[in-house]
């Protein structure tokens, strides 16, 4: 059997699109997922920024009935990890890691991005509780308080500054003296009165308790420590496409992609590859907000229902 839809990723966009897809009249539809549906949202101990959703709820609470909700209207849920998407003769054809394929007449992707750890003591052990990837998400929640943001470029300090207009201070640690960033947000950085430059440093150790961050121990180009108490620690060192199941064969990606690694799409979430539609985080320009990638996989189901019902009929 040749499935109508194949969705690679079981993240907000991927189970988005399993929504549309089989509630929009799709009949076999198989999303791909490793792990426990939900995606890197999951991680996060408090929600406040979904449309609709009120008082405190974590990221696991919020996606848990997502799975139940699409299963309802027929998507199926194969736990495996898929190791290469291709296409030939019109038809995609999904690699298993364990050997097996299936084929289908669409795809859609959303594999997202995992941010690059900084590789400090502690940071594993207090993300999401304390350790946090997303300012736009967590911020709120150290509002009037000190927090940390670890970082050198255009994403750091913006989001520093995004920081400062919540947080009492936040210092920015950097480990050269210079930024990789654009010369106005340079600027803005240091006319920023509550942020604190902490240069020439690199994270040594995030610690706590059971309730979470109390402090990061930083060490600078001489070897001198110096201990900052903040109960936030914000890391922004860049992001990793996860387009691995893109790579063909010889190398090559099935699909065009950008610089970054990331999918090149239109509007509608459209690749340079007839049938196969990129979404969230992975796609160029992604906001990487959950909301985001939900309307992703909502619009890239919609073309996708259009284009299997224009081949098939």
């Amino acid at each position: 059997m040749i499935l109508d839809c194949a969705i690679i990723g079981g993240g907000p966009a991927g189970l988005t699109a399993g929504l549309y897809t089989t509630r929009g009249g799709l009949e076999n539809v198989t999303m791909f997922e490793k792990g426990m549906p939900g995606g890197q949202i999951m991680n996060s101990s408090e929600i406040e920024n979904y449309p609709g959703v009120t008082g405190e709820i974590t990221g696991m609470d919020l996606m848990m009935p997502w799975p139940e909700q699409c299963q309802k209207f027929g998507l199926k849920h194969e736990m495996v990890n898929i190791v290469r998407v291709t296409k030939s003769n019109d038809i995609f054809t999904i690699h298993k890691e364990d050997g097996t394929t299936v084929q289908a007449h669409s795809v859609i992707i959303g594999t997202g991005s995992s941010p690059r750890r900084v590789g400090f003591s502690g940071e594993d052990e207090f993300f999401g509780k304390g350790v946090s990837t997303c300012a736009t998400c967590d911020g709120f929640f150290y509002k009037g308080k000190e927090v940390a943001v670890i970082g050198g470029g255009d994403t750091a300090l913006e989001e520093a500054l995004y920081l400062a207009k919540i947080c009492s201070k936040v210092y920015l640690v950097h480990r050269r003296d210079t930024f990789r960033a654009a010369p106005n947000t340079v600027a803005r950085i240091k006319r920023t009165e509550n942020i604190e430059l902490v240069l020439n440093s690199s994270p040594d150790e995030v610690y706590g308790d059971a309730m979470g961050v109390t402090g990061l121990r930083v060490k600078n180009n001489d070897g001198e420590t110096r201990d900052i108490t903040v109960p936030g620690v914000f890391t922004f060192v860049g992001n990793d496409v996860n387009n691995q199941t893109l790579i063909q064969e010889d190398g090559s990606f099935l699909c065009d992609m950008n610089k970054a690694g990331e999918v090149i799409v239109d509007i509608s979430m459209r690749t340079s590859v007839d049938g196969l539609f990129a979404t969230g985080d992975m796609r160029i320009a992604a906001p990487k907000q959950v909301v985001s990638a939900a309307g992703d996989g909502a619009v890239a189901a919609l073309q996708a229902i259009s284009y299997v019902d224009e081949k098939l009929n």
